[in-house]
């Protein structure tokens, strides 16, 4: 993992879903450049090889729950006490949830759909920012879907909580915009995760049709431009929406 790059020596990054996927990868990339990661994830045995894999000594590891505002809380404080600051966030935590139509869409999978992409996002963005503004320096990327600009039939609890995500990523980045700290999106097509193992297999075929380049994203190109988004370079660009989506995106 040697890099000559050394954009975050000296930083340190928490990342939610951190212990795989875009979210691993995103760790992977931040601490080869030099920086340290807090990864917050519900899943304790995957932390524990995520932090086998990327060194324990640049790895903090936090089993939580981003849907339960206490734990974010104490989440956030721990790692700002443990690390002295909290320079990154990197929210990539999320469920797609059911596929069904709107009339037949579960009305309990619709509010977990919820609490964890838009109400657990909100939460560790709502927690970390205070930290941030105390110490005048912050990037925060979360990460929200092409699905939330277009639509995706047969799944709008999906479609609708990225949506939201955008809108509160502008929002924010719009009250933060004096206090050193940008607040961007990324607005992904489907991206070859675990995530599809949640999806009927009809439903990826759609996806994929979707896409002109004719292929899936791969994590490494998803983190390759999160890390320039929470890097210093980043500087003037905030409540803005980056899209990485194969052709897919239209606006």
């Amino acid at each position: 993992m040697a890099n000559s790059i050394r954009r975050y020596e000296g930083r340190h990054a928490v990342i939610t879903g951190g212990a795989s996927g875009i979210g691993f990868k995103t760790a992977e990339r931040i601490v080869s450049e030099g920086g340290t990661v807090s990864l917050w994830d519900v899943d304790a045995a995957k932390i524990d090889e995520a932090r086998d894999a990327l060194g324990s000594s640049s790895t903090h590891g936090v089993t939580l729950d981003v849907s339960d505002p206490d734990q974010v809380e104490k989440a956030a404080k721990e790692t700002a006490e443990k690390h002295g600051k909290i320079d990154i966030l990197v929210c990539s935590a999320g469920i797609t949830g059911p596929n069904a139509k709107v009339a037949d869409y579960p009305i309990d999978q619709w509010k977990r759909v919820f609490d964890i992409n838009i109400h657990g996002l909100f939460f560790c963005n709502r927690f970390v920012v205070p930290i941030m503004q105390k110490n005048g320096y912050g990037r925060i990327v979360n990460v929200a879907s092409i699905a939330g600009k277009e639509g995706n039939p047969n799944a709008s609890a999906y479609s609708a909580s990225k949506a939201a995500v955008i809108g509160l990523t502008k929002s924010l980045g719009k009250e933060v915009v004096g206090d050193g700290i940008t607040v961007n999106a990324i607005t992904p097509a489907t991206v070859d995760t675990p995530i599809l193992q949640q999806l009927k297999p009809e439903f990826i075929d759609y996806m994929l049709s979707k896409i002109p380049m004719q292929r899936f994203g791969k994590v490494e190109e998803l983190a390759s431009l999160i890390t320039w988004i929470a890097s210093e370079e980043c500087s003037f660009t905030t409540g803005a929406v980056f899209d990485i989506s194969g052709g897919r995106a239209t606006y």
